[in-house]
């Protein structure tokens, strides 16, 4: 067991429980090597915290320059001392350890405070005014509960300064959301309790497949046991929360293959949490689809797409790290035949507002021009970053040029609206990379990932090297192909009917 519980514990926690356990009783050997979209992420953080500090107009005492206990030695003097504001101090007691980028008197105490280079909130959107991240309050309460164990706080009260400038309060004290009435408080309480049981070996953890699997250091290793274990969320949309909940009664993916789903039904409902009879067939029939030899994917019912000679297959390129979208790519075809390919571009050299301007802005001419025409895109990630360009630059287009864009007469979510709803696929979950591969198309680069070429275009910015840009350019052109492979599979699908393969639009 570690002497101390940490903040970074508890946000890994939060994140995957097994990352924990893995990270304290694993084989390092083990691990792949740290990808560099997660090196560029520490490193931009680094850089974002000094921006701030360097910034700031008021007078703090700075122990960043110093390790270990000299560090906490120092801490305790200054808040001894009654400084206003300590950067980069250590905090510690009965077996808990934090190191809070900021320590601020309020009161006759400290409060808490950390410096994100992301949003100090999530789910901001027009209807929304975000709320406050869970792995972000378990690691300001860890500093809070220390500052309370030594006597010394100054409330439950820390705060976030955020990429937007913002102080941010996060009140531990407050209810997670209007349906969760529970104080962040007792989160942070139960995750503590967690953590520490899992340090103990008092608490076991399973890997489970996730989307957040692919920055973390132990995804091989997890996918290799997650195989053998033929574990249940290898199934799509079945994730470890559902998971847990069903293993007692069923542990493996051939075995809820085989299992008479009656058993588990209770009324209208199922006897797991939060999952309903119809989610459970669903479940099964995917499990179904899993465990069979040879097994094919196929149509649950008739899709009909829109005709039109010109179709255009989009997917952008955005860094969210500067909040800028750099790039817009699409594949033209025209009338069904891909001898009539072309691939199309606008590219923001630099990452500023003007540029990312002048891209949007050609990207929307040329989709003018090629009117009437189908766009095809996969998942909401295209449209949503529109519509923020849209109120950004509304000069460029309106609101209703938006609107009339996405109408879903004209461009069709292929993600949303086709695969999500209409198909069955043998495959463990259903992004275009899996699911294009599935069907036999490759990407040229040998790293290809959304995360990777943010780091490519940081080198770009920085270099100006030009193979690194054509890099980017053909891994999006590729990402553009992959969209027009993945429809060209969904018309072949056969209907669950059996009446045969899809040929009409």
């Amino acid at each position: 067991m570690p002497k101390k519980l940490s903040a970074n514990m508890l946000y890994n926690y939060v994140k995957c429980p097994h990352r924990v356990r893995l990270d304290l009783f694993g084989d390092y050997s083990k691990q792949d090597p740290i990808s560099v979209f997660v090196k560029l992420l520490w490193e931009k953080g680094t850089d974002f915290e000094k921006q701030v500090i360097q910034g700031l107009e008021l007078p703090f005492l700075d122990l960043s320059s110093y390790s270990g206990m000299e560090r906490e030695k120092r801490t305790k003097e200054a808040i001894d001392r009654g400084e206003d504001l300590i950067y980069g101090g250590r905090i510690s007691t009965e077996g808990l350890v934090g190191e809070p980028d900021l320590l601020r008197k309020y009161g006759k105490g400290y409060i808490s405070g950390d410096i994100k280079s992301g949003s100090g909130l999530e789910g901001e959107n027009d209807t929304s005014e975000g709320k406050l991240k869970v792995h972000y309050a378990v690691q300001l309460a860890l500093y809070t509960d220390i500052l309370e164990r030594l006597g010394i706080s100054g409330g439950r009260t820390p705060f976030i300064w955020d990429i937007q400038g913002r102080e941010i309060e996060y009140d531990l004290n407050s209810p997670q959301s209007i349906r969760k009435i529970e104080s962040w408080w007792v989160r942070y309480e139960n995750c503590l309790e967690a953590v520490s049981k899992i340090a103990n070996q008092d608490l076991k953890t399973l890997p489970a497949y996730s989307g957040i699997c692919k920055l973390c250091q132990w995804r091989t290793y997890c996918f290799r046991c997650l195989k053998k274990a033929n574990d249940l969320t290898l199934i799509p949309e079945l994730g470890r929360v559902k998971r847990d909940a069903m293993i007692s009664y069923i542990d493996s993916v051939s075995d809820f293959a085989t299992i008479d789903l009656e058993m588990f039904k209770r009324k209208n409902k199922t006897i797991f949490p939060g999952i309903g009879i119809e989610s459970l067939r669903k479940f099964q029939e995917r499990a179904i689809l899993l465990s069979k030899k040879d097994s094919q994917p196929y149509l649950k019912e008739q899709v009909t797409l829109p005709d039109a000679s010109t179709e255009l297959f989009f997917d952008i390129e955005t860094d969210p790290l500067r909040d800028i979208c750099y790039l817009h790519g699409f594949l033209e075809r025209r009338n069904r035949d891909t001898t009539t390919e072309r691939y199309v571009s606008f590219f923001s050299d630099q990452p500023n507002k003007e540029e990312q301007k002048q891209a949007f802005g050609k990207a929307w001419e040329f989709i003018q021009r090629s009117m009437p025409c189908i766009i095809y895109y996969y998942s909401p990630y295209e449209k949503t970053q529109w519509k923020k360009l849209q109120e950004k630059y509304p000069e460029v287009m309106s609101k209703d040029d938006i609107e009339g864009m996405f109408n879903s007469g004209y461009a069709i979510d292929l993600y949303l609206d086709v695969v999500k709803k209409k198909t069955e696929w043998p495959t463990n979950d259903y992004s275009i990379k899996t699911l294009a591969s599935y069907l036999g198309f490759r990407w040229r680069d040998t790293s290809p990932s959304g995360a990777e070429s943010i780091e490519w275009y940081h080198r770009w910015v920085e270099t100006g090297d030009e193979n690194i840009k054509k890099r980017i350019l053909q891994y999006n052109e590729d990402d553009c192909i992959a969209t027009r492979v993945l429809l060209e599979g969904i018309c072949s699908l056969p209907l669950l009917s059996g009446d045969g393969p899809l040929t009409k639009f």
